[in-house]
């Protein structure tokens, strides 16, 4: 059954095919009604998304929705595990990881309120395996029914931080109504996110529109970021899309802009999301990674369903240090020592700045 808010569903759909070509709209409609008469691609679920010979590893579940490992910590990124997105757009590719082999996740981030980043079924499915939830502003109003973790907004470079995993808000450049009558109020409501644990730093950009000083300002303020997850499609009709979304050329350019040193493309060939035939987004950012100088940076492409290994313990930033247990006697008995004073109690709870 739908829920009674998705039914305004309707209200988005006119507000927004009001401000498109009627050409797209046909022609991308019509995918959209072929979608609903096809089943999805069949494609190896990963069964393993955790392992500990990993220190950095992602797997790509299909559009915006990655499975990041750092460490001991899992964070999942806008997780869409339905059938279809707005109850209309069926998937084209099943999801490369079942809810039921999901790890437990730290936290779990929401981009902004679109279908295809904020679904409530799909948080459904995994609501017993998500530790804490976080969304830009005025996202909590949509969480409807009611959901057993925490979820807090975070507004623009505001981070929240617990047991030294931090996650930031970065800035992008999007929409973030949902149903198009709340376009009048969610005017800030999209964001993207830099997360820090263990001295790794990975971006995951949402959606975003191109904006050189944006991206050069996040890189200078996260510098040397691990990887970056960035969106390269929709495409068609380029001339709306690119008020909107990073076309491929674009998204190598903010791959630069971040200095970042891998990237992982997203938000491609999983929903019907535009007039991009299916091989125009990997053939675009090809050809775009030819004419920049990338240096020692590296675009990593990655099938839904692929785990992908990027740092493996023993590389990159040293751990910090871990008690011993137990603890090494000492070679000659130690003077007693005065009792210690009390410890204030602590609460661990979420923090923020």
């Amino acid at each position: 059954m739908l829920r009674r808010a998705e039914l305004a569903l309707v209200t988005a759909l006119v507000a927004a095919t009001a401000t498109l070509p009627g050409c797209f709209v046909a022609r991308a409609g019509g995918r959209v009604v072929g979608s609903l008469f096809s089943s999805p691609r069949e494609v190896v679920k990963n069964k393993q998304p955790v392992t500990p010979d990993a220190r950095l590893a992602v797997v790509w579940v299909g559009h915006s929705t990655a499975l990041i490992q750092i460490d001991d910590k899992v964070i999942l990124t806008d997780p869409v595990f339905t059938s279809t997105v707005g109850q209309l757009s069926k998937r084209l590719v099943e999801p490369g990881l079942d809810p039921k082999d999901l790890p437990p996740v730290d936290v779990a981030l929401v981009s902004h309120m679109h279908f295809d980043h904020l679904s409530l079924g799909s948080l459904e499915m995994i609501e017993s395996k998500v530790k804490t939830l976080l969304l830009p502003r005025g996202g909590t109003a949509y969480l409807t029914g009611g959901f057993a973790f925490p979820a807090y907004e975070l507004e623009t470079w505001q981070a929240w931080e617990k047991d030294g995993l931090r996650v930031t808000a970065v800035p992008v450049d999007h929409v973030g109504w949902r149903y198009g009558v709340d376009e009048a109020w969610m005017t800030h409501s999209f964001t993207g996110y830099v997360i820090e644990y263990h001295g790794l730093k990975v971006y995951f950009g949402g959606d975003s529109a191109y904006d050189q000083r944006m991206f050069v300002e996040t890189g200078q303020r996260f510098p040397k970021l691990d990887l970056a997850l960035l969106p390269i499609a929709p495409i068609a009709p380029r001339g709306y899309m690119r008020r909107l979304h990073l076309d491929p050329a674009q998204a190598v350019q903010a791959f630069v802009d971040l200095d970042a040193a891998r990237m992982v493309p997203i938000h491609y060939g999983t929903f019907v999301t535009s007039t991009d035939d299916p091989g125009d987004p990997l053939r675009e950012l090809a050809n775009a990674q030819k004419k920049l100088d990338l240096g020692t940076r590296v675009i990593a492409p990655m099938e839904i369903g692929e785990r992908r290994v990027f740092v493996k313990v023993g590389e990159g930033p040293e751990l910090p240090a871990a008690p011993s247990f137990p603890p090494p006697a000492p070679a000659e008995p130690a003077p007693a020592a005065p009792a210690p004073a009390p410890t204030p109690t602590i609460p661990d709870d979420d923090s923020f700045e």
